[in-house]
């Protein structure tokens, strides 16, 4: 039998190390699926319930893996529900490729059924690389680049190929005029500043009495060089959310996540630093940095795109985060400097997580949602991975999770979508199918897409070594973070129509699936919850009854802005007005002790 064009898709995807697809059927692609079956399901086939949740699916077993997340759609609206989790990968800088099928060439400009322009559509998600396959001999340029693209930008690429095309017998392209051939591969490179560059960086970080770093996702292959240069400089170190597993949260200098959902040691330490080295960050709030003209700055990035953005640096570094410290360490003077710098870092992270251990344990009505995430913090497996969904539950991700040598953790960082927090459980147990994956995810994003991906997780429970993935949803009737920002930004309560969410038995749904289900409705219950999940052998859907009350307060608040929230709520918001008035004043003492008023 002769190779289809669609078998040398597949082909070609097994020679790149591709090991599986994330997508959903339809008739664009029926070419591909045919395909499939004569390969035998090589690379494996993922079935999502959706062609988005596809998307995320490939987003998570990307970020996770270090490897290519290849998802497949349909034509017209298969290929148009791809786009979130593709925006997703192109702002948080993933490699994904996306492959799907077109009309018939025959009839295209026909407006024919699921006729999109598909050029047009990925214009922009895919504008590093998107092309479509219309003969035969084309295709391995084609799919070569967009790979080598996805790889090579850490961005999201696609390829269009019409249905009839996947039919075709397969011919590569010859030595011939206007013909493209291909090969296989990208060998590794290593991107480093000038040695210039680095001398001046050098000058810079050595001037320093009081020196803050901050780490993104970019420099998570250079733990050991950033632990060495931060204890050389006696700088503390702040993380960007998607850094949150660059570096150990026992280091004692390590202030946590920075931002509106990060801790009062990193406020602190962006606000009073005289110097301010980013690696391999492109965190985009520069209300959290330090303020214009008050700190020196240097920069290092792999991205000459992304250098030089949100500070006024003055030295910007291109170049992987690993082999330019490496450069750069050598150069720094590791005198006895800032000592008392040093520990007034260490003390801030000691009183901050003091507050947070008694935030976490302010009673609530009927679960403080602080408390559940606290809970599972000393219960978390050494090699965990953990996914968190957009939210109020972000909050608890980024400030009561430690995270220690070897577990990793990822959300939607730029983006910031909800219903990602599922997926991407899924796609990291392809990616590590014998490590546990815990997803922290709301009850809003849950409904959104969650329970419809639970069926994907009983789906494929048994390829997976280690059975564990555990989704933990706060359930609390509310679109939390958004109540609280028009309470605290607007000065408005909640608008219960837009907020308030159905009630839904999530433990219930699980058990109908033949899952694990655990619902905890008590405090004193939530730890012994948790044991539970970590222990059950598969997939586990534990639900725990949260206090929609209980305000996810930005590190920088003031005590005006929390007493004007406070009031807000008092005057516009009956049903949490008796929360309040039970002692609003005196929780937020317990929160953040010491501040004047």
């Amino acid at each position: 039998m002769s190779t289809k064009v669609a078998d040398h898709i597949l082909q070609r995807l097994r020679e790149w190390g591709v090991d599986q697809v994330f997508g959903y059927p339809g008739d664009g692609i029926n070419g591909l699926l045919a395909a499939w079956g004569r390969a035998e399901d090589q690379p494996r086939f993922v079935q999502a319930r959706h062609e988005e949740m596809a998307a995320f699916q490939a987003v998570g077993y990307a970020k996770f893996s270090g490897r290519l997340g290849v998802c497949v759609a349909t034509s017209g609206p298969g290929a148009i529900h791809l786009l979130n989790g593709l925006y997703d990968a192109k702002l948080d800088h993933v490699p994904v490729l996306a492959i799907v099928g077109q009309t018939h060439r025959t009839a295209m400009g026909g407006s024919y059924q699921q006729e999109v322009d598909l050029h047009s559509l990925f214009k922009d998600v895919a504008s590093e690389f998107v092309e479509t396959v219309t003969v035969p001999e084309q295709l391995p340029n084609v799919l070569d680049r967009a790979i080598r693209t996805a790889y090579a930008r850490r961005c999201p690429t696609a390829i269009i190929v019409p249905g009839d095309v996947q039919e075709l017998d397969y011919s590569p392209p010859t030595h011939a005029f206007k013909m493209v051939p291909s090969s296989l591969g990208t060998e590794e490179y290593t991107a480093m500043p000038s040695q210039e560059s680095v001398e001046r960086a050098a000058e810079v970080l050595n001037s320093g009495d009081k020196v803050a770093i901050l780490v993104g996702q970019g420099a998570a292959g250079a733990r050991e060089e950033v632990e060495t240069l931060a204890e050389m400089l006696g700088a503390g170190v702040a993380k960007a959310l998607l850094g949150k597993d660059v570096l150990s949260d026992e280091l004692p200098y390590v202030t946590g996540s920075i931002g509106l959902l990060g801790t009062r040691p990193s406020y602190e330490l962006m606000r009073d630093c005289d110097t301010l080295l980013t690696i391999g960050s492109s965190f985009p709030y520069s209300q959290f940095l330090p303020e214009f003209g008050k700190a020196r700055g240097v920069q290092i990035d792999i991205d000459p795109h992304m250098v030089g953005m949100r500070y006024p640096y003055e030295v910007n570094l291109v170049g992987d985060a690993k082999e330019t410290l490496r450069l750069l360490i050598p150069k720094i003077r590791a005198e006895e400097r800032g000592r008392e710098w040093y520990e007034t870092v260490c003390d801030n992270v000691t009183r901050w997580r003091d507050v947070m251990d008694r935030r976490a344990n302010v009673s609530a009505d009927p679960i403080n949602p602080e408390y559940v995430a606290r809970a599972l913090d000393p219960l978390l497996p050494a090699d965990a991975i953990v996914t968190s969904d957009s939210g109020s539950v972000a909050n608890w991700y980024a400030r009561h999770l430690t995270f220690k040598p070897g577990m990793r953790g990822s959300l939607s960082g730029t983006l910031a979508t909800m219903g990602c927090g599922v997926p991407y459980a899924i796609g990291a147990k392809f990616a590590h199918p014998d490590r546990p994956v815990i997803a922290l995810v709301g009850d809003g994003a849950m409904q959104m897409n969650g329970l419809a991906e639970m069926i994907t997780a009983a789906k494929y429970a048994d390829r997976w070594e280690d059975p564990r993935l555990v989704v933990a949803v706060w359930n609390n009737r509310d679109l939390n973070q958004v109540t609280w920002e028009l309470r605290a930004m607007g000065g408005s309560p909640s608008f219960l129509p837009s907020q308030e969410l159905p009630d839904v038995r999530y433990a219930e749904f699980a058990r109908s699936l033949g899952l694990t289900g655990i619902r905890v409705e008590k405090p004193e219950d939530v730890e012994a919850g948790w044991r539970s999940a970590l222990a059950a052998n598969g997939p586990v859907v534990l639900e725990f009854l949260t206090d929609p009350s209980v305000p996810p307060i930005p590190p920088h608040a003031s005590w005006d802005q929390m007493e004007s929230t406070a009031e807000a709520i008092l005057k516009g918001d009956p049903e949490s007005a008796h929360v309040m008035k039970q002692g609003i004043k005196a929780k937020i003492q317990e929160f953040l002790p010491g501040q004047d008023k």
